[in-house]
């Protein structure tokens, strides 16, 4: 399946716990003032890879604690987002998202996604509520959310 990326970070220690595969998707429709990564913004930017390119990589690597799906934003590549998130699952390893939608107001379509996500940063980064000594976050607004708990308390 392709995706659309603006670049790939095969070994990030800032992008959640534990060495990460950081998958950074091309596209973005909030224009965060401030956001660190304005060149992600382009729904046509970036480069179109096959999905299986990037699995393939994240299995060959033994010291990875999981991916990391952030941009751009990867809401807006569900499918592909959530075929990659399956496939690390799969391998054993865990996915952290980072999404500029609050946790409440993901859109129904991206439920898939969510079941394969054991970590939700969400909110958009708001440069007056930057905080540089924030862990895996740029901003006082945005969440860390552990999904797994989350299911767990709302089953």
């Amino acid at each position: 399946m392709d995706i659309r990326i603006a670049g790939i970070v095969p070994e990030s220690i800032v992008d959640g716990e534990g060495i990460r595969y950081a998958i950074f998707m091309q596209g973005c429709k909030l224009h965060c003032e401030g956001c660190h990564n304005p060149a992600t913004h382009a729904l046509d930017g970036g480069k179109i890879i096959d999905t299986a390119e990037i699995i393939d990589a994240i299995k060959k690597n033994p010291l990875l604690a999981g991916i990391t799906l952030t941009g751009g934003e990867p809401l807006l590549q569900i499918p592909a987002a959530t075929e990659l998130a399956k496939a690390t699952k799969n391998l054993g390893l865990n996915v952290w998202c980072y999404t500029g939608f609050k946790f409440e107001e993901i859109p129904v379509d991206a439920q898939e996604l969510l079941n394969f996500v054991d970590v939700l940063v969400d909110g958009p980064f708001i440069l007056d509520q930057r905080d540089l000594e924030l862990d895996f976050r740029g901003s006082r607004n945005q969440r860390i959310i552990n999904l797994n708990d989350w299911r767990k308390a709302n089953v």
